[in-house]
């Protein structure tokens, strides 16, 4: 593939073989939220030339605060969509794959999953992304996860390291029952925090017409989950710059390797 002129600084720090391996590495992103959107682009800008992103969720006036496609012009477009626009504009050679669906046991084999050299998973539910971790491994991918990003106000406490050795985070907790459940004991690097989770707040929080956001979510139109988390964008956005970075970085090492 030809080095287009935007990746020049990236070629500066890595050379012109390190940008080669970047661009023929495909990386798959299910999830493209609140951390899967950021890391999403954060790939694409870091030189990864296949990419793969799967959601079946479409844009909620609530995501506008955190995920990076969803402003208050798309809401009720699908999220993969908004987003695979945005990507292709900033390296218009990438493959990108987009696929609105959800990922599930049921329908594990329709994914190929693989076809991919890492897997990120940004997944919510915890079912879904238990079953992602094993298959995505078991098929040969290097996978890397993302674990609670809600209820988190400080950056300084975010770390990336081994499932079995994280801390403070309820939903690691649960992942690690869940995989101890299934036998999986094999390797898994995740993003967490060290942060207590914040306390939600009550809100009267209102959009100008004397509705609150409660009613929002109320409404059919918005197509979206009542939130049982607070969120902020500069702790969603460094869990998926985290992740890319891990991408980014276990490239280079196998690249050293070889």
């Amino acid at each position: 593939m030809e080095m287009l002129p935007q990746f020049h600084r990236i070629a500066l720090m890595v050379g012109d073989e390190g940008l080669q391996a970047l661009q023929s590495t495909h990386v798959a992103v299910f999830g493209v939220g609140g951390v899967g959107s950021w890391c999403a682009e954060s790939l694409i800008r870091s030189g990864i030339g296949k990419l793969t992103i799967v959601d079946s969720d479409t844009v909620c006036i609530t995501n506008v605060n955190r995920q990076l496609q969803a402003t208050t012009r798309n809401v009720g477009r699908s999220k993969v969509h908004e987003i695979a626009e945005r990507l292709r504009d900033i390296n218009p050679q990438a493959e990108i794959e987009v696929i609105h669906g959800i990922y599930s046991p049921e329908l594990r084999a329709d994914f190929h999953l693989n076809r991919f050299d890492y897997v990120i998973d940004a997944i919510d539910s915890l079912s879904n992304k238990v079953d992602l971790v094993i298959s995505a491994s078991e098929a040969g991918c290097t996978v890397f996860s993302s674990m609670g990003a809600g209820n988190k106000m400080d950056p300084s406490q975010i770390r990336q390291g081994d499932i079995w050795k994280t801390q403070m985070c309820a939903l690691a907790k649960a992942v690690r029952c869940k995989l101890r459940e299934r036998n999986f004991t094999g390797k898994l690097t995740c993003v967490y925090s060290l942060e207590s989770p914040q306390k939600t707040q009550t809100t009267s929080v209102r959009d100008g017409s004397d509705i609150t956001v409660r009613d929002i979510l109320d409404k059919e139109w918005s197509q979206c989950k009542a939130p049982t988390n607070g969120s902020l964008v500069f702790i969603t956005a460094i869990f998926g710059n985290f992740l890319a970075s891990m991408v980014f970085h276990d490239v280079m090492e196998k690249l050293a390797s070889k």
